[in-house]
């Protein structure tokens, strides 16, 4: 099984690390990578369950546990567009090689409230480097925590606030989920009871996580229990579904522009 090595996920899966209960901690061959990564091992076969980016539980045709995942009702802090030029005229963005939802949300939001559909460059999470080579950077998870948008010369939008302003609904980033077959209601429990053990020992948890993510206590206590939604019920997956709409959209879209080769038209 492969969880996202962010701190975003921390909770999650903090009872099937540190839960006194073997039948919860013992569950599961728990392995850590980018969000990308853990798409790729459930598409290849090396993990049977995963904490998969939604768009990616989408292509694949996979199914979700529902009750738990990683989502935002309001700003997100941990997902953030960065540009050298107004948002209307980005014509080149960099996004972070990890990120596969944020991606795909980056390009559903330039599309839907700019007007325009940018290059995408994929590469490390480095912003003066992703900035030297586009118009625009997105970073997510941990590196976008480390920057503060208060500070930068740049134009900045949390893109989990603006999917909830534009659509009204929640946006949920991440879901565990797996082949159709191996989704069964006693994990989806299990996953539920190792957020709540978490959620119960969040000091434990910022005590844990901040010293080695190298962020304040109060960063990760704020970010963990303010900005993140653990639990999600329908409102959530009804934003959910509208995100998946719209990203599949941008993709067929993209597809009629492509000429054979690949080659964009």
């Amino acid at each position: 099984m492969c969880a996202v090595s962010y701190l975003n996920t921390v909770p999650l899966v903090w009872g099937l690390q540190h839960s006194p209960d073997p039948a919860l901690r013992d569950t599961f061959d728990l392995r850590f990578a980018l969000p990308s990564a853990c798409a790729d091992q459930l598409a290849s076969g090396q993990a049977d369950i995963g904490i998969v980016p939604v768009i990616e539980m989408a292509r694949q045709g996979l199914d979700y546990f529902p009750g738990t995942g990683i989502a935002c009702h309001g700003p997100v802090r941990s997902i953030l567009l960065i540009s050298k030029v107004p948002f209307k005229e980005i014509r080149t963005l960099a996004t972070d090689s990890g990120s596969r939802t944020s991606a795909m949300l980056s390009q559903v939001i330039l599309a839907e409230k700019f007007g325009v559909r940018p290059q995408v460059l994929s590469l490390p999470a480095n912003l003066p480097d992703m900035l030297g080579q586009t118009d625009a950077a997105l970073l997510i998870g941990d590196a976008a925590l480390r920057v503060d948008p208060a500070t930068l010369p740049f134009e900045t939008l949390d893109l989990g606030a603006e999917w909830v302003t534009m659509t009204g609904l929640p946006m949920v980033f991440a879901v565990w989920a797996g082949r159709k077959e191996i989704v069964r209601e006693p994990f989806g429990q299990v996953f539920l009871e190792s957020l709540r053990y978490g959620l119960s020992h969040m000091d434990d948890i910022v005590a844990a996580e901040a010293p080695g993510r190298q962020f304040s206590p109060d960063v990760v206590r704020r970010y963990l229990t303010h900005h993140i939604v653990f639990e999600l019920g329908e409102k959530d997956y009804e934003g959910m579904r509208l995100y998946i709409q719209h990203a599949l959209r941008i993709e067929r879209d993209r597809d009629r522009v492509m000429i054979p080769g690949g080659i964009p038209a």
